[in-house]
């Protein structure tokens, strides 16, 4: 059972309600369409489904997977394409992966870059496939000293319930014998774990990138005490491939294309960084702390420099590291005890990337048309 934070942690508990109200309210008002700036009025996912199109789920706030998504908003060629098949690209900007969940469920998403955690929650409630890789890094708890699992117990720990980091806490409480119950967990907004950590407001975070190297910056106090490999995928629903197959190519086509433009030079990386952070910043109303430097940093060691990106790692395509991470969270009681591997292992058997691989001319993927 999650536990809320007394005292201190009921004005930290109406900090956090103010910020989702007024999340909820920016993702009514300002979802991210292919053919506007974000920012500007669009309907939210569900107005899309009235008209066809290819709907696709991003997540601005997190790196380098704002960065890919950034791409895939400005990719000319992809939206050309999108177009001839009468699938125009529509994207929608959402916190964190967890909460497209429901909506690829329901139909009012078709494709979406989700981390390793809600991709297989996801792939238990609805059929889906996974196309490609989005990153391959280590999700990191960050706290003010080291050895502090030791005194864990008892502390405030800000997280992102369903989220990759919310599998890294879960494995640093198993790891010295404690589970939730043993914690007080606090629901925060990645982009403002640094500030909260700082303020002494909380004990320690689970976050992706960037809020450990925004924290590491700025707070000389700040370390990381845990760490866990962490995937990124990018994910069709089946529903979607099996309506528009090629719309489905395309779209994984603009992924390979993405990386192979980030690959070419630093100026690219840095170009794809200022449009990752002004749609970031749209998105949340607030400048990033991140600075170029530091996003530069992480597209490299978390995307560029994984040798086979976006293919899926052999370690992966074998299954073995979400097979284990699927057992845990069957053993901690995330995932109902009855629900068959076989749901994930099967999101698995989609050949998209190996045509997009067999044909560059016939998908373009060594062509590029980016505009902002």
């Amino acid at each position: 059972m999650t536990r809320r934070a007394a005292g201190n942690g009921v004005k930290i508990g109406l900090k956090i309600g103010e910020k989702i109200a007024a999340r909820v309210l920016l993702f009514i008002l300002l979802g991210c369409s292919g053919t506007i700036a974000v920012g500007e009025p669009s309907p939210p996912p569900g107005a899309a489904t009235a008209t066809a199109a290819a709907k696709v789920g991003l997540q601005p706030l997190g790196y380098p997977a704002a960065m890919i998504g950034a791409l895939l908003r400005r990719d000319r060629i992809l939206k050309r394409r999108l177009s001839e098949l009468g699938e125009p690209l529509a994207t929608f900007a959402f916190p964190r992966g967890s909460d497209m969940i429901g909506r690829f469920a329901d139909g009012r998403l078709d494709a979406g870059l989700l981390g390793d955690m809600p991709t297989i929650i996801l792939a238990t409630q609805a059929p889906v496939a996974i196309a490609g890789l989005a990153k391959l890094s280590a999700t990191a708890i960050v706290a003010h000293q080291d050895g502090w699992l030791a005194s864990i117990k008892g502390k405030r720990l800000a997280y992102i319930p369903g989220s990759s980091a919310h599998y890294t806490l879960l494995q640093a409480l198993a790891s010295v014998g404690l589970s939730e119950r043993d914690v007080t967990l606090v629901e925060l907004a990645i982009d403002d774990m640094p500030a909260a950590l700082a303020q002494r407001q909380i004990d320690a975070f689970a976050a992706w990138q960037p809020a450990p190297a925004i924290a590491l910056a700025s707070d000389p106090q700040a370390r990381v005490v845990f760490r866990s490999l962490s995937f990124d995928y990018f994910v069709f629903s089946r529903r979607f491939v099996e309506r528009s197959p090629e719309a489905a190519d395309q779209l994984l086509a603009a992924l390979v294309r993405a990386l192979e433009w980030l690959r070419i030079s630093r100026r690219n990386i840095e170009t794809a960084a200022h449009w990752a952070m002004a749609d970031g910043a749209a998105f949340s109303g607030r400048s990033s702390r991140l600075t170029l430097e530091q996003a530069v940093s992480i597209a490299r060691r978390e995307l560029i420099e994984v040798p086979a990106a976006p293919a899926i790692p052999v370690s992966s395509r074998d299954q073995q590291a979400l097979h284990d991470e699927f057992e845990f969270l069957q053993r901690l009681g995330k995932l109902p005890a009855s629900t068959p591997w076989e749901r994930v292992a099967g999101a698995f058997e989609y050949d998209g990337l190996q045509r997009i691989m067999a044909a560059p001319a016939r998908y373009q993927s060594y062509h590029f048309d980016y505009r902002d």
